[in-house]
């Protein structure tokens, strides 16, 4: 057990302060911390398994590159996968390293409370399962922009959704290259730089060559990688108290600082209305992430639309219960004592018989599922799950990339600036272009951002698809007396106020910029940016009675029957 955590240990005074514990809006953040890293002894174990996996998913990326001719091929696999392995690739989009790596640390420093994030993000899949996915569907055809502006003006609604898809993915985009970085330079011993470069390249190789079929397959592997990991971890944890989680919690209440406390709710997110907030965040956020949306359409008509999100709303749940076995197993393996009597992943043992300090671990909390590998499996499992963690980034933001190259080059070239004269070669082309330029600014941003405090971006990204993508695409498809002003008025006034919120808010008044007080006192604005969006969209819709919106109105009949009945969908019967 001491020889990965004592190579770590030599620089863990510098590791604990830069990468401390998870700000509570970060765990949407792959795993991202703040300040910095100083580089460690290199984990070859991992670093073998990582090559592994990317020449693996490189061959992939070879093969997929060979069938992907059409426009249709490259933005949607064709159209060809199967519900189950759908529901893998969004299970595998949708579990970024913070689901492994932020909630465990979250339970791990604040016990049962932590699980708020699974719960948020977990709730939101019945959301897209009964009101989206099928109608999402039998209306679109690449993007969710597609249905949002089914009968309306085609250049308003596609610019501001591409502009939502486009914000969505930027911010979420940069979270990830520095949770990257910062997850390299703490487990692998690479530079940081040299390890965004790594990830900005591999990305811009799966999406460029291999599309939409390459990006699905490296989600599918790093899904059945990461749940087969955590699966092990959790049954190993779990034996080492005789399979009974009494017992686990018993341990677990007597190492921790807070005692009992860690069993009980409101400790960790206290206020009413910020834990509304967040509550809602996540959930509606969910059912607007643009590269989430995107994956309903590889598929070949509604019913397997439907299957893909029932398995994937399965696999995460079962992963989200994993994640609360390693977070408790955490604190009794990580705040309790060796065989030896030693504290091998704390920065300093605590004096005999005071209990150890919860962000003494050694790389912050964040890296406490990845210091239970190696207690649970050794230094072989240890390298496992750290190249799990930079697998599932990759997989991660290659479907941000495609996400947002399909914003550009379907939504805003072919359908606004070409206004749909264009072939598919021209918008493949263009898609490509794009998608090496996001390879470039994110890794440039990456740089730029290496010291900062990214939380803000990752809840500015889930805040802006809750109150501007959610709102249009819902009300479109459900609300016939939505219109094109009432569209883009509110989702504008969603899009603004989610921005302007945070920034005022105590994550970045407070904690980026060093004001005393924040002007908005709550962290999550997404319970009055969703509000306003939603208000707004009714408003400037009623109130709107040009012939334009009359003719939008008429339309919805036909818009609905084929929501509901696939007829005229492409590729898709009734059912």
């Amino acid at each position: 057990m001491r020889a990965v955590t004592t190579r770590i240990a030599s620089t863990a005074a510098a590791s604990a302060a830069a990468a401390g514990a998870l700000l509570p809006i970060s765990a949407y953040a792959a795993g991202a911390v703040d300040g910095a890293v100083q580089k460690q002894a290199t984990n070859v174990s991992a670093i073998v398994m990582f090559l592994v996996f990317v020449l693996f998913t490189l061959g992939i990326t070879y093969w997929a590159a060979r069938r992907t001719k059409s426009a249709k091929d490259f933005y949607a696999a064709g159209g060809g996968i199967t519900g189950f392995q759908n529901g893998l690739a969004i299970a595998g989009d949708y579990m970024s390293a913070a689901s492994f790596l932020g909630i465990a640390g979250l339970v791990y420093a604040n016990g049962f409370d932590g699980l708020i994030y699974s719960v948020g993000f977990l709730v939101g899949w019945p959301i897209v399962l009964f009101l989206i996915a099928e109608r999402l569907r039998n209306l679109g055809k690449y993007t969710f922009a597609d249905v949002a502006s089914y009968r309306f003006k085609q250049t308003p609604i596609r610019t501001l959704s591409a502009c939502g898809s486009l914000a969505t993915v930027t911010f979420y985009l940069i979270a990830q290259m520095v949770g990257a970085g910062k997850l390299i330079q703490l487990l692998f011993g690479l530079d940081y730089m040299f390890a965004v470069i790594i990830v900005g390249v591999l990305m811009i190789g799966y999406v460029t060559f291999g599309g939409m079929l390459a990006t699905t397959w490296v989600q599918i592997i790093k899904a059945v990688l990461l749940l087969s990991g955590a699966s092990f971890m959790a049954f190993m944890i779990l034996a080492k108290f005789g399979f009974s989680p009494e017992a686990m919690f018993k341990a677990a209440v007597d190492v921790h600082p807070k005692g009992v406390a860690i069993m009980s709710p409101g400790a960790f997110v206290s206020d009413p209305v910020d834990t509304i907030s967040l509550g809602l965040t996540l959930m509606f956020g969910t059912a607007g992430l643009p590269h989430i949306l995107m994956r309903f359409f590889t598929v070949s008509d509604a019913k397997e639309a439907r299957k893909s999100v029932f398995y994937a709303t399965g696999l995460i749940g079962y992963f989200y219960i994993l994640t609360f076995i390693i977070g408790f197993g955490a604190i009794v393996l990580i705040l309790g004592k060796d065989a030896n009597g030693a504290y091998p992943f704390l920065t300093a043992a605590p004096a005999e018989g005071i209990k150890a300090a919860v962000a003494s671990v050694i790389g912050g909390t964040n890296m406490a599922a990845i210091h239970t590998a190696h207690a649970v499996g050794g230094d072989l499992f240890f390298g496992f799950i750290s190249a799990v963690a930079f697998a599932t980034i990759l997989a991660v933001v290659a479907g941000l990339t495609l996400a947002g190259a399909s914003a550009v080059s379907h939504d805003l070239y072919a359908s606004v600036f070409a206004r749909g004269r264009v072939n598919e070669a021209d918008e493949i082309r263009v898609s490509k272009i794009t998608t090496v330029v996001i390879g470039i600014v994110s890794i440039v941003l990456g740089v730029a951002f290496e010291n900062q405090n990214v939380a803000f971006m990752v809840g500015l990204a889930f805040a802006i698809a809750a109150s501007t993508n959610f709102p249009i695409l819902l009300m479109s498809m459900f609300w016939g007396k939505m219109t094109t002003r009432g569209a883009v008025m509110g989702g504008a006034i969603g899009l603004i106020s989610a921005c302007v919120m945070i920034a005022l808010g105590p994550t970045v008044w407070k904690a980026v910029l060093g004001h005393p007080t924040a002007i908005v006192g709550y962290a999550n604005p997404g319970v009055f940016s969703i509000i306003l969006a939603f208000a707004g969209i009714w408003f400037f819709s009623i109130t709107d009675n040009s012939a334009q919106a009359q003719k939008e109105r008429r339309d919805f009949e036909d818009q609905y029957v084929r929501s509901q009945t696939g007829l005229g969908a492409e590729g898709a019967s009734a059912h």
